[in-house]
């Protein structure tokens, strides 16, 4: 499959033109522009083709199975009911929120249920 190899593109665009003054929609129009410019084919001598499509390159790609009796989690969430401490404790005596009484780290200066502010 021929798939675009935009990062390539983008690369040789801006090592090649100065962009000192130019707004982000200045610089993406300018560059649709530059990459829709009539080029040299490089397979047929004489030919003009898009430089778009040189940068088209052959990967193969495997596909992607997603199996939907297994679940493996990323680690990105442990859990949805844990917030904002970074720190791994044992708790000895606990530490309990003056306001609503939520069971607390013993590093928390904020409540997660209520925000109230922690001695």
């Amino acid at each position: 499959m021929e798939v675009f190899d935009g990062k390539q593109a983008a690369q040789d665009y801006m090592s090649k033109h100065t962009l000192a003054f130019s707004t982000p929609e200045l610089t993406l129009m300018r560059f649709a522009f530059w990459m829709g410019d009539s080029v040299p084919d490089p397979k047929n001598d004489g030919e003009g083709i898009p430089r778009m499509m040189t940068y088209l390159t052959e990967q193969d790609f495997a596909p992607v199975l997603i199996d939907d009796e297994t679940y493996q989690p990323s680690g990105a969430v442990k859990s949805s009911a844990f917030v904002g401490n970074a720190y791994n404790e044992v708790k000895s005596d606990g530490k309990f929120c003056s306001e609503c009484g939520t069971s607390l780290s013993m590093t928390a200066k904020f409540c997660p249920e209520c925000g109230t502010t922690q001695e």
